[in-house]
């Protein structure tokens, strides 16, 4: 090998050599640096540490002096408290004793001076103060009745006008007249009839008088007897929907009127009771219920007044706390009598207790019925409420009208007296009492005698009824004979 080569060689060798020594020295280097970094930062978090536990440490002394302290101070606290308190219990101890002392003293005194002993003045003393005692209590007593006796009729008071606030209803009473709309004005003179007769057959079977008006498209019932009208107005739309209208068919619309009064009368019983919020009822006492929709007293209808009643009745019973069911119950039932009470003797109140009690009503509900009167006692506060109720619904302005039912006394007066005579079957009063239409038994009274028949009448009536104008006596003698051919 040549000897530049050689020298080459070992040159590259030494030049490798001093490379690696030269980079091992650097990592070194790096490492020594990254090893003093590392030792700072573990002396700075260790000085962090020490400063941590160095601040708490000083912090636990501190609470330790402060609970150290308040703990002298509860100390000291309690002993003072200890001091005060035996401090009284000394002045409450001398207190006694001196007060012991004053009043052995004034007793002594009062004895010397009454010259009685000790213990008599102490029992004489103790009879004034307990008299005067009493005396300040009865005061204190009367005073606490009045205040609530103010405070109940101030509640009573609210009590019975909300009620009456939420109950608030028609103020129109019942009249003697009745309206029935007409399609057209050419159903007027079909009612008339040729010559009146039409007319003249329905007044004589209803007992009811048509006012037929001009520029009016409707024609007008009139009468006393709440029954009979209505029995003429669903007679009379029955023949306006017909529309064909004349003597044979007015006698059968008549029939079936009022053949179908009884269907009327339990529908209006079930309307009541849904309106008053009843339930339970028997149907015989339903039926009764449906009668007294036209029934009147004073010009006010008693169905409708025993539904408003009863609903006035369970809003006080609910204000206080009574028995909403049973207070609604009675003011429904409450006048239940008046369906029969000119039929049989007694009062509608008894009478209409005797009759729910016999079809299956509470005790509660039937005293509610014989005590609204107060012809009994009433026996439970329901009771009571019934009678509020029913003086509300009749007292409440526009409920009443005592010239209406005056003026149907008086009809009914008038009939009953023409009814008396012999052969007489049936009275009708009309035209507000101006005519009388009497029907007579035709085998009883012949042709000729119901000329004379008419004018005993009318002398019957001048004599012992009085009336102002004139009354028309007319009696009607009907033979009809009927035959089938087969």
């Amino acid at each position: 090998m040549p000897q530049s080569l050689i020298v080459l060689v070992l040159l590259g060798s030494s030049l490798i050599a001093l490379l690696l020594v030269l980079f091992a020295r650097r990592e070194a280097a790096a490492e020594r640096a990254a090893a003093r970094n590392e030792a700072s930062m573990l002396r700075e978090e260790a000085q962090q540490r020490l400063a941590e536990v160095k601040r708490r440490e000083e912090h636990s002394l501190q609470r330790e002096k402060d609970a150290a302290s308040d703990q002298r101070n509860a100390q000291q606290y309690a002993r003072s408290l200890e001091e005060r308190a035996a401090v009284v219990v000394r002045d409450e101890k001398r207190l006694a004793r001196e007060r012991a002392l004053i009043e052995d003293e004034r007793a002594a005194a009062l004895a010397a001076v009454a010259r009685t002993t000790v213990e008599e003045a102490r029992a004489e003393l103790a009879s004034h103060l307990a008299g005067r005692a009493a005396a300040d209590a009865e005061v204190e007593l009367r005073r606490l009745e009045k205040r609530t006796q103010a405070t109940a009729e101030h509640r009573a008071r609210e009590i019975l006008v909300e009620a009456m606030q939420r109950q608030a209803a028609a103020s129109s009473a019942e009249h003697a007249t009745t309206w029935i709309d007409l399609p057209s004005e050419e159903m007027k003179g079909r009612i008339i009839g040729r010559e009146g007769r039409n007319i003249r057959a329905f007044e004589a079977l209803t007992g009811v008088t048509v006012i037929v008006e001009e520029g009016v498209n409707a024609v007008q019932l009139s009468c006393f007897d709440p029954a009979r009208r209505e029995i003429a107005e669903v007679t009379l739309a029955a023949l306006v929907e017909d529309g064909r209208i004349q003597p044979q068919r007015v006698e059968a619309a008549y029939a079936r009127a009022v053949a179908g009064s009884f269907q009327r009368h339990r529908g209006a019983g079930l309307d009541a009771l849904s309106a008053a919020g009843v339930s339970g009822v028997t149907t015989e006492i339903v039926d009764v219920l449906g009668r007294l929709r036209l029934r009147t007293s004073y010009g006010q209808n008693v169905l409708a007044h025993l539904v408003e009643t009863s609903q006035i009745a369970a809003d006080i019973a609910a204000a206080l706390g009574a028995d909403v069911e049973v207070a609604r119950r009675g003011a429904l039932l409450h006048d239940l009598g008046k369906a029969f009470s000119h039929e049989q003797a007694g009062t509608h109140a008894a009478l209409g207790a005797r009759f729910a009690a016999d079809h299956g009503e509470d005790p509660a509900v039937v005293n509610a019925i014989a005590a609204h009167h107060e012809e009994v006692p009433a026996t439970s506060l329901e009771a009571v409420i019934v009678q509020v109720a029913d003086a509300i619904s009749a007292s409440r302005p526009g409920a009443r009208r005592e010239d209406l039912d005056a003026y149907v006394t008086r009809m009914e007066n008038l009939e009953r007296l023409v009814l008396a005579h012999h052969g007489v079957t049936r009275v009708l009063a009309m035209a507000a009492g101006r005519e009388v239409r009497v029907v007579v038994e035709p085998d009883e009274i012949d042709d000729a005698g119901t000329q004379a028949l008419a004018r005993t009448i009318a002398e019957h009536i001048s004599k012992d009824f009085t009336f102002p104008g004139e009354i028309k006596v007319t009696v009607i003698r009907e033979l009809r004979a009927d035959a089938i051919a087969g």
